[in-house]
């Protein structure tokens, strides 16, 4: 009788390795629930359009799906994640920036005001507008890691995590932001945001 335990426990046996591999199904779910947001904020940081924003984080978990086998632990999810959102949405943006200078340049030719010092609804769109083309120009001009730092702490990362995603020691990410910060400051007063 003891035989035929054995017999059939080692019988069962191949039969759990099909349900090891449903375990990255499972792993993916959880792994979607919960960093879907942080992966949407790292993105929307980047790029600030919703919707767009939306594509970056779709695309950052088809890749995570793609390479699901390759991750080593749970522990290095969130920060390849987020690694990946950063990439992913500054790649995006490289390749957008083409059209959206096209697009102010419109803009700017078809809003030119004809002579009136009035600031009217579309006047003061424009100027913002052109505010937060000076910011991004001026982020745009900040070296990495210290731009990165700046975007991922103002998602509300903390040091540890923005360390993880970024690949550099958590004792530099405070010098990395105020350096930043600095640097901001003074490229944005170059290029126009205080005259």
């Amino acid at each position: 009788m003891s035989e035929r335990v054995a017999t059939a426990l080692s019988q069962t046996v191949p039969e759990t390795v099909p349900t090891a591999a449903a375990a990255p199904a499972l792993q993916f779910d959880e792994a979607f629930t919960l960093h879907h947001r942080a992966v949407y904020r790292a993105a929307y940081a980047l790029v600030r359009d919703g919707g767009l924003a939306e594509d970056v984080t779709q695309e950052v978990f088809l890749k995570f799906y793609q390479h699901l086998g390759t991750l080593q632990g749970e522990e290095h999810v969130r920060p390849w994640l987020l690694r990946v959102a950063s990439n992913t949405a500054l790649n995006t943006l490289r390749s957008r920036s083409r059209s959206n200078t096209r697009e102010e340049e419109f803009v700017r030719t078809a809003v030119a005001p004809g002579g009136g010092t009035t600031t009217t609804g579309i006047d003061a769109d424009y100027e913002r507008r052109a505010e937060i083309e000076e910011a991004r120009r001026a982020l745009a001009q900040i070296k990495e890691p210290m731009r990165s730092c700046l975007l991922l702490k103002q998602q509300g990362l903390s040091y540890r995590e923005i360390a993880e995603t970024l690949g550099v020691s958590e004792v530099n990410v405070g010098s990395l932001i105020a350096r930043g910060r600095k640097e901001f400051t003074r490229v944005y007063g170059k290029i126009g945001g205080r005259r």
